[in-house]
């Protein structure tokens, strides 16, 4: 093979400054998380009026809620009067309202201004103007996403026909009833790294052969380095002796009702961009939420969701969360081990994409039309 055949098979990743320019980072936050749908919480979680969650959303920070008739809201966490954060829990309960720790103005669950000390004395207040920022919400798949552009995209466009196409039809992430399941357990990762290599690293799955051995033992084919994504419609078949995506291969649990006789015994990955991984296997969904907080620096929510007998029964969900819980960890510690790479003259241009990897650079292009004309 001569050299221009093979570095024809090889296309260029992004540089390097890409993965540690913090101005960058800044413009991403900007142009993309603050633009898109963002999958902020479970909905589940806000389980009553007044239940609350905060989230990290671009530059901003999002309070998640349910007023009193049970509708989701969300509005920007400042107060109006002189900008402090209204809560400082990552999550809580309030009776009726929010109130501000600084000098206390109250807003009812639907962000309006009820109070404030020495209100009455100042009658031109609009306390309708003064009310909280809101944020667009959604509520599918048993989340609930947020948007704070003032002209939201398509969700349907965004972010249902992502997975449909994905998979190749509407219907097919219908079957496993995501909305209806119940959390069994959620772990938290801290991962010293930037958003990009984490999302790149799910996309492929030519490292799984090197670092995966629990997973490559459950689904054989990933050894080939071929990625769960490859084509449309792919989902990576169970090994022939494998019972359940378990760590050690053994049973799981009974099929998901809607999940077909096709889907059966099959792993698909799906990535939502600019943050979601949903990972469908026949007994449990699993759903990464990514909150990128700095630019060598990522939070990332891991949902395990069984049938609501499943969890309510007692049952041990212990060998199917191990085995995504050390394929998280394996993954998150070889991103962790490239991003000071990132910073390296030796990376300055970038590094190289293989053929099985080639899909990323349709990442790297749909990044780069986000941030058109603002970056060279």
């Amino acid at each position: 093979m001569t050299t221009t055949e093979l570095t024809s098979s090889l296309i260029s990743t992004l540089p390097g400054h890409y993965y540690t320019d913090a101005e960058l980072f800044q413009l991403e936050q900007q142009r993309v998380f603050e633009e898109m749908w963002f999958c902020a919480v479970r909905a589940a979680d806000l389980d009553r009026p007044g239940a609350f969650r905060t989230v990290s959303v671009g530059r901003e920070s999002v309070v998640v809620s349910r007023n009193r008739a049970g509708e989701v809201r969300a509005f920007l966490n400042v107060c109006r009067h002189r900008g402090a954060r209204l809560c400082t829990e990552e999550q809580g309960q309030v009776r009726r309202s929010f109130k501000c720790p600084y000098h206390a103005w109250t807003y009812d669950l639907d962000g309006g201004l009820v109070a404030a000390p020495n209100l009455a004395s100042m009658p031109d207040v609009d306390r309708a103007a003064q009310g909280l920022i809101r944020v667009h919400v959604r509520e599918w798949l048993g989340y609930v996403w947020v948007c704070l552009a003032d002209e939201p995209p398509s969700f349907t466009e965004t972010v249902e026909d992502v997975v449909a196409q994905r998979l190749g039809t509407a219907e097919s992430i219908t079957n496993y009833g995501v909305d209806g399941l119940a959390l069994g357990r959620r772990i938290s990762y801290d991962v010293r790294a930037n958003w990009k290599l984490v999302i790149e690293n799910f996309m492929e799955c030519y490292h799984c052969g090197t670092i995966h051995p629990e997973l490559t033992e459950v689904l054989p084919e990933f050894a080939d380095g071929y990625a769960a994504q490859y084509y449309v419609g792919h989902g990576a078949e169970f090994g022939s002796e494998v019972e359940g995506f378990t760590v050690d291969g053994s049973a799981g649990f009974e099929r998901l009702d809607g999940v077909t006789e096709d889907q059966d015994r099959r792993y698909y990955a799906i990535t939502v961009p600019p943050q979601v991984f949903i990972n469908l296997v026949p007994d449990h969904v699993i759903v990464h939420r990514m909150f990128p907080i700095a630019v060598d620096r990522t939070l990332i929510e891991c949902d395990w969701l069984y049938t609501p007998g499943i969890i309510e029964s007692g049952a041990d969900i212990s060998r199917s969360v191990e085995l995504f819980d050390r394929v998280n960890r394996q993954d998150f510690d070889a991103c962790e081990r490239c991003q000071p790479a990132m910073a390296s003259r030796a990376y300055r241009a970038g590094g190289v994409l293989v053929p099985v990897e080639h899909h990323i650079g349709e990442f790297h292009t749909w990044l780069a039309d986000r941030l058109a004309d603002t970056v060279q």
